[in-house]
């Protein structure tokens, strides 16, 4: 076995997995105002952007060759039902159309849920200490129709609501948008993993959690069940979150369904990597392409880093 291990030339030669930055989506996130930088403190080397100053986020993306990014809108303005995330002139939307007309190469998906938008926090509507599934949809639906007419590439539902990509599918449809692609967060666990995004989006729930619609995560047999009934609704693309800490069913998913599979490596897995690296501990170059490569190797097809671009850049040097 070792005489395949003897040298780089010959390891890469037989190399059975390999990473692609084309399949590297980098998550960016945008605030609403003016001349907005705001570093994120849990998350070093991130940053909340304001339109204009996306640029400079965009030029870096360019320049390592990343395609694809996923976004996040913060408004200025939060209410009971979320009326940002689906107004024409939400600070999504105008990212959207802003991006398609200076960056067209970007593929742009976008994140569909109401956290971001709801004065309290959570991903649906609310009553007393409940959150409601079907009084919710309709909202999903107009905030994914309102972000495929500013441009929109791709539609990626995270709130985890039951049925809302056959809701969403229907929406699109009927609104013209039939070939615009749905990404569904499929298999969204409840997860300590997430608290550094809370303060990049400032999207922490104002009471309670979201256990009653987000999975739990003992459970993987259920995952999968999610999966094929997203399958069944018309999701084009099936997702797992977190990725580290879920890589058996990430495995499970990609080995049962024939559908493209994309991972999450999300904002706790990043932010334990730069905390360690930055006091010494571990080689980050290695960490994150190890990290990477076991996403890959688990059966991702996509996968969505904060590392995106240091990892597109590494790759460059192979």
């Amino acid at each position: 076995m070792r005489r395949l291990r003897s040298s780089e030339a010959i390891r890469s030669l037989v190399r059975e997995t390999r990473l692609d930055k084309r399949q590297l989506v980098y998550p960016i996130f945008v605030a609403e105002g003016e001349n907005i930088c705001n570093p994120v403190d849990s998350m070093p080397g991130i940053c909340q952007y304001s339109i204009d100053r996306l640029f400079e986020e965009c030029e870096k993306i360019k320049a390592r060759g990343v395609r694809n990014i996923l976004l996040f809108g913060i408004p200025a303005h939060k209410d009971e039902v979320g009326s940002q995330a689906y107004a024409r002139d939400g600070i999504t939307q105008r990212a959207v159309r802003y991006l398609k007309e200076a960056y067209p190469e970007l593929l742009i998906i976008v994140d569909v849920c109401l956290c971001e938008y709801t004065s309290h926090g959570h991903c649906g509507l609310v009553e007393g200490s409940r959150i409601l599934n079907d009084e919710t949809l309709p909202l999903l639906v107009k905030m994914s129709v309102s972000l495929a007419q500013a441009g929109a590439d791709v539609i990626a539902p995270s709130d985890m609501m039951d049925g809302r990509v056959a809701a969403i599918r229907r929406g699109l449809d009927e609104a013209g948008y039939g070939d615009t692609p749905i990404m569904s967060y499929s298999a969204k666990y409840a997860s300590g993993y997430y608290s550094p995004f809370r303060d990049a989006a400032h999207s922490a729930p104002g009471f309670g959690d979201r256990r009653s619609y987000q999975m739990d995560p003992p459970n993987a047999r259920e995952a999968l069940r999610e999966m094929e009934a997203d399958i069944g609704e018309g999701a084009d693309i099936l997702m797992v979150k977190p990725g580290l800490a879920y890589l058996d069913v990430l495995k499970a998913a990609a080995e049962r369904f024939d559908y493209p599979m994309a991972v999450y490596n999300v904002s706790g897995e990043y932010s334990m990597v730069k905390a360690a690296a930055a006091r010494g501990w571990i080689d980050e170059r290695r960490i994150v392409m190890e990290n990477l490569l076991a996403m890959k190797r688990a059966g991702a097809d996509i996968i969505i880093t904060y590392h995106a671009l240091d990892a597109a850049g590494w790759l460059e040097d192979e």
